[in-house]
């Protein structure tokens, strides 16, 4: 075996390693999903990888066969790169001053309260919050078979108990994906509004809080369902988990792509 084949096999079992290694991180966050099964599928992937490049196993595979297996990779990596792409260009947005109101898609809840991740979008739009006394908060979601309390309240109670007044916020409840999220949230705001002229001879301006990876497809979603002004706000996420949830982020997108304005 001469010593770029060689090389090849050490990255992939490399990677074969990685990924087993990076399923068992992302099980036990315990998130409620099943997305530390897509790890182990890319363990075997590269595992698979690893055995046909050995004693020249794959060039003894159909022809046929390779050309498809490439394409069907390239089709993937081109797909991943694109939809990685429009994540990232949503990674910095921090929406604009005074804005109408803002929308904090909803997380899984805790017994003990948000989790990390719903954490960070409630913190980010705390932040906002108070550099912008004018600014009322829709938080969205309904409560799942795992959690002790809706999203909405949840998140609700966050942010009252870190000092945001509650006669600034708004709690959705009936949500369970995010393109609900949306849709129920502006239903609130034009509830809220439906009696005031101004805010319809003005032009209401939105923002969507999120987590930096699910901006774009938040931001998009909600475009899509009204006329107002939209904007991003992104909030943290640990770097450390940021390629497992840009990974299901892609499935998220295309899956929602029909619904969005692009």
């Amino acid at each position: 075996m001469n010593k770029g084949k060689r090389f090849l096999r050490i990255v992939l079992l490399l990677l074969t390693i990685c990924c087993l290694v990076y399923s068992v991180i992302v099980y036990r966050v315990g998130s409620g999903t099943f997305s530390f099964v897509i790890w182990i599928g890319a363990a075997i992937f590269w595992g698979i990888a690893y055995y046909l490049f050995g004693h020249g196993r794959w060039v003894k595979l159909p022809l046929g066969l390779r050309t498809t297996v490439c394409l069907l990779l390239s089709l993937i990596f081109v797909t991943a790169s694109i939809c990685m792409t429009l994540m990232v260009s949503h990674f910095g947005d921090k929406g604009e001053k005074d804005l109408d109101y803002i929308i904090v898609l909803g997380a899984q809840m805790r017994y003990y309260g948000p989790s990390i991740i719903f954490k960070y979008r409630l913190d980010a739009a705390y932040d906002y919050l108070m550099d912008n006394p004018d600014t009322i908060c829709i938080i969205s979601g309904a409560q799942g078979a795992n959690e002790p309390i809706s999203e909405g309240e949840g998140g609700r109670d966050y942010l009252i108990a870190r000092g945001i007044s509650s006669d600034r916020i708004l709690a959705e409840t009936r949500a369970r994906d995010t393109g609900e999220n949306i849709e129920y949230s502006l239903s609130l705001i034009e509830e809220d509004t439906v009696s005031d002229s101004d805010s319809y001879a003005t032009g209401l301006r939105i923002g969507i809080v999120t987590n930096n990876f699910h901006v774009f497809r938040g931001m998009h979603l909600a475009m899509a369902q009204t006329e107002r002004e939209v904007y991003g706000i992104a909030a943290y996420t640990m770097p450390l988990y940021l390629p497992n949830n840009m990974i299901r982020e892609c499935f998220g997108i295309l899956r929602d792509l029909p619904k969005m304005r692009l």
